[in-house]
């Protein structure tokens, strides 16, 4: 049935459309008048009160065919095809013949002005020529002024124009929601471009940064002290296998998109311990501290999330300088807060920079709007996730990164509420009951303290000692 389609859709849009519409038309309009000039049916011959019955020339019948044929040209230029069409007929009929079969080529032309151009065009037309033949009609028709034409003329005008216009309307509809299908077909294609940029600048500049740092500490120890040298280029393996890894995920995604879903879980908070080992080898020791009930984040967030530390402590690397920096999340019942502050340089000349005076401001991050792109597509992912992300230099030096994520999504019912109002509050021992063993304690992170902080270092997640000396890292 394929080439039913096909040929149907063909047909539509072919000229020849058109050529066949009007031949058709001018026979069906030419023969009616011709026989409406000739009755041979007593009843019709009475309709004339036994007066002779005009019969129509063949100039005159020239006139009906010219009044359908111009019809080919009724989509292009409908208001012209119209003036022809109702003048032919007009004159038609002031030369005194019947002229039921002739109307209907007028009224084709209407319904096709109709739908082609505006409500108010279209009525003003239909009713101007409605008018002019209508009289034409009453003044000069051999049947009388009150004849069937006379009568039949407005319902047809009618039908034709809101025909048409019902039609135009439809085509509008549809037109319009095939734009707005477009439209949001461009934008899902926007964000995923956008996404798949940020997931590429973000495991390349985490990656690239390690690398480089890595392979200026092992260029300056590798004549005097080839065993620290030879720990950096480690690092620099693991980093670049890592990165590797991660492009290839990145890579597949793309490969299957006409595919079923991916299979290999995202990055998240689940690899933080990894991330923050890696960094610290990178010469950024970096602690990590977490309070509150810990509880697992939407995918959306739960990457969001990755990707705001993992830029964090990248931009660490590259601009600090010799520094350390201390991860913190915050649980809270609906949120959790993120916090990445460095001790690096470079603050009080950026402040300066900004408001020339380099004096610390109020708590918390300064507004910072950076030069490239992590700061945005920072702010873009906590944005996506339904969060807020705030950066800039921090009081008493370095450089603050804070971010606010939800701990259940947007359009998510709160189940805790809803089943304390259903079912109330378990008892104590209660297994429904909401307790400490339903979340997983703060000190089941690894090598978390008394006061929840967690050192991440090369043996027992302690600060770890960078793989090049402080010299090393210096600009």
């Amino acid at each position: 049935m394929d080439w039913v389609r096909t040929g149907w859709r063909w047909w539509r849009r072919s000229p020849a459309r058109d050529v066949v519409f009007a031949a058709l038309m001018a026979l069906l309009t030419v023969s009616g008048s011709y026989g409406e000039g000739h009755p041979h049916n007593p009843s019709d011959l009475a309709q004339f009160h036994n007066a002779p019955v005009p019969q129509p020339s063949a100039a005159s019948l020239l006139l009906v065919a010219v009044a359908s044929l111009v019809l080919v040209w009724r989509n292009r230029w409908p208001v012209a095809v119209l003036t022809v069409s109702a003048a032919a007929v007009l004159g038609f009929t002031l030369l005194g013949y019947v002229n039921g079969a002739a109307l209907i080529a007028p009224a084709a032309a209407v319904y096709a002005l109709a739908t082609n151009v505006s409500v108010r065009r279209a009525l003003v037309a239909s009713g101007v020529t409605l008018a002019a033949l209508l009289v034409a009609t009453a003044a000069n028709d051999p049947l009388g002024a009150t004849s069937g034409p006379v009568v039949v003329l407005p319902v047809l005008f009618a039908a034709a124009c809101l025909g048409g216009i019902a039609v135009s309307n439809r085509r509008a509809f549809v037109a319009s929601i095939e734009a707005r299908a477009q439209d949001e077909a461009r934008l899902r294609i926007d964000e995923e471009r956008l996404r798949i940029a940020r997931e590429l600048h973000d495991v390349v500049a985490h990656t690239m940064s390690t690398i480089n740092v890595q392979a200026a500490a092992a260029a300056l120890l590798l004549a005097d002290r080839p065993a620290e040298a030879a720990e950096a280029l480690a690092a620099i393996r693991a980093a670049s296998k890592n990165g590797l890894r991660e492009l290839r995920a990145i890579l597949n995604v793309l490969r299957q998109a006409d595919e079923a879903d991916p299979t290999a879980p995202a990055p998240g908070l689940a690899q933080l311990d990894a991330l923050i080992a890696s960094v610290s080898r990178a010469g950024l020791p970096t602690t990590l501290d977490i309070s509150g009930h810990r509880a697992d984040l939407p995918p959306g967030a739960d990457l969001a999330a990755y990707r705001i530390i993992q830029e964090s402590l990248t931009n660490a690397i590259r601009h600090a300088g010799p520094a350390t920096a201390t991860v913190t999340l915050r649980y809270g019942d609906d949120v959790l807060l993120i916090d990445v502050t460095d001790t690096g340089r470079g603050v009080a000349e950026a402040r300066a920079g900004r408001n020339g005076t380099g004096q610390a401001g109020n708590a918390g991050p300064a507004p910072w709007e950076g030069s490239g792109h992590g700061l945005p597509g920072m702010r873009e992912r906590a944005a996506a996730a339904g969060g807020t992300l705030e950066a800039g230099p921090a009081d008493g030096g370095g450089f603050q990164v804070t971010a606010a994520l939800p701990l259940r999504r947007q359009d998510e019912p709160a189940l805790r509420e809803r089943q304390d109002r259903e079912i109330g509050p378990g008892e104590p021992g209660d297994p429904a009951a909401p307790g400490v063993a339903d979340h997983p304690a703060v000190t089941d992170h690894p090598a978390v303290t008394d006061h929840g902080r967690a050192e991440t270092g090369a043996a027992d997640h302690g600060t770890a000692k960078t793989a090049a000396p402080e010299e090393s890292r210096q600009p």
